[in-house]
């Protein structure tokens, strides 16, 4: 219960990671904000988190939007009356094509939700989370750790979200907030799942083995799923975690070594 009784704001709850986020927080003592587009799937991960015997509250959310923004933060401070903590996890992957023809609309588009999102939200929370002694933690990528052709904008906008957590934790801890990065590889959940299966389907070849082969670029020879991502982040969020500030955690089961 290392984040018991914490309020923890998350971004981008999805049905992969982002669900992972919210039950290993509550799981940890955390009554929770829950921030996405789709308020249908905002329900059923609220649900999962009252079962669990934590609150959960959903903001329906554009990140994208700074009025969107501001009413996801005010309804949390309106609900719980402090935020200990902040998961910026939205994310929008730009198109997988080669720098030389990218669509330069499509990458601003990338750096708007995966970079200055994180941003806006951020500082509309730097108040509360400044009172709380609390934490920030974005949620990167691995392909930080490597340089393949079509990932170039990818990777872009998720090195801006790097810089942002590290000039972030220079600027605020004075103010005692932390700010760290967590970056995972592949995730072992359902939209995987599918597109392993779509690569089994074009190879002819059944989708275990699409796995097996990505499973064995790592040391462990298997692939993180979300409740191993989402348990790095609630360590950086916690008071474990209380002189850890401007780092970036890899959890990607020995993929990549940094």
């Amino acid at each position: 219960m290392v984040l018991e009784d914490r309020v923890i704001v998350i971004s981008g709850v999805g049905p992969g990671l982002g669900r992972g986020l919210a039950l290993q927080c509550a799981r940890a003592g955390a009554d929770v904000v829950l921030a996405a587009r789709t308020e249908s799937r905002l329900t059923e991960v609220a649900e999962e988190v009252t079962k669990l015997g934590r609150r959960a509250v959903t903001v329906p959310t554009d990140v994208t939007d700074e009025a969107s923004c501001r009413r996801l933060a005010d309804t949390a401070l309106e609900s719980y009356g402090r935020v200990d903590g902040l998961v910026n996890s939205a994310f929008a992957i730009p198109p997988l094509t080669d720098l030389g023809s990218v669509d330069l609309d499509a990458v601003r588009g990338g750096f708007e939700v995966g970079a200055l999102a994180a941003l806006r939200l951020t500082r509309l929370l730097v108040p509360a989370l400044a009172e709380s002694g609390g934490s920030v933690v974005m949620i990167n990528s691995a392909v930080l750790r490597h340089s393949r052709r079509t990932f170039g904008a990818y990777k872009m906008a998720k090195a801006a979200l790097l810089s942002l957590a590290q000039s972030l934790a220079t600027e605020l801890g004075p103010q005692g907030v932390r700010v760290n990065t967590v970056a995972p590889g592949y995730i072992w959940a359902d939209n995987l799942r599918w597109y392993f299966n779509h690569l089994g389907r074009k190879r002819g070849v059944p989708a275990q083995q699409i796995y097996d082969e990505a499973a064995a670029t790592t040391d462990l020879r298997r692939l993180p799923e979300p409740d191993e991502v989402a348990d790095a982040v609630v360590f950086l969020l916690s008071p474990l975690a209380r002189a850890v500030t401007g780092q970036c955690l890899d959890v990607n089961c020995g993929e990549w070594h940094h």
